[in-house]
């Protein structure tokens, strides 16, 4: 793709854009770019949320500290955001350094590495954020069916502060699942390229 009116398609036949399609290419751009940072900067944030949990309650003679690694699911939600994080970095300096230089081969390999990477990382942040906001309920309401006490009623500091890391991990999974729809439209437009090789798409 281009921002100067021609680019090279995948198959190395010139394909000449249209203003419209100029704008649009520097719009999904810019909307990747926001995307990535947001995935980036709320990851970062949800990791020190929870890995910076902690509370600590006696009980008779002897204290008993909360912290994270005692629900594996919010190691598993860490793991999980510590990896998009750093794909969210790499992609965001693919995506700055392609618009600055402003005329890109952009080639159906990269088009389908950059997908692929957006849909694993769009499941692995949702099934996590998702498996973490199931136990935090539990914690929160306890099972009466089997017996599962409101732990939260005991360690209410921790179970806030986990509350505010799922929740921005939650957005992080968002921001995935948005990221994953442009890497879509971005890679099947080059196939409508090669359909009307003088034409916009």
């Amino acid at each position: 793709m281009s921002y100067l009116g021609v680019g090279v398609s995948p198959g190395t036949v010139p394909v000449y854009h249209g203003t419209k399609l100029i704008v649009l290419d520097r719009r999904v751009r810019i909307a990747e770019l926001v995307l990535r940072g947001v995935s980036l900067g709320l990851g970062v944030l949800a990791i020190v949320l929870i890995v910076t949990d902690t509370q600590v309650k006696e009980f008779f003679s002897f204290q008993k500290k909360a912290k994270f690694t005692d629900m594996k699911v919010l190691v598993f939600l860490v793991v999980a955001n510590g990896l998009t994080v750093g794909y969210s970095l790499v992609q965001g300096l693919r995506c700055v350094v392609s618009m600055v230089r402003g005329n890109v081969l952009f080639s159906k390999h990269l088009a389908w590495l950059i997908f692929s990477g957006d849909q694993v990382m769009a499941y692995v942040t949702v099934a996590a954020a998702a498996a973490a906001m199931q136990s935090g309920l539990i914690g929160r309401e306890g099972q009466a069916e089997f017996q599962w006490m409101k732990l939260c009623n005991m360690y209410g500091k921790f179970c806030n502060q986990m509350g505010e890391g799922i929740a921005t991990a939650f957005v992080v999974s968002l921001s995935m699942v948005l990221l994953s729809s442009l890497s879509a439209f971005s890679l099947f437009r080059l196939y409508g390229a090669n359909k009307n090789k003088n034409a916009a798409w």
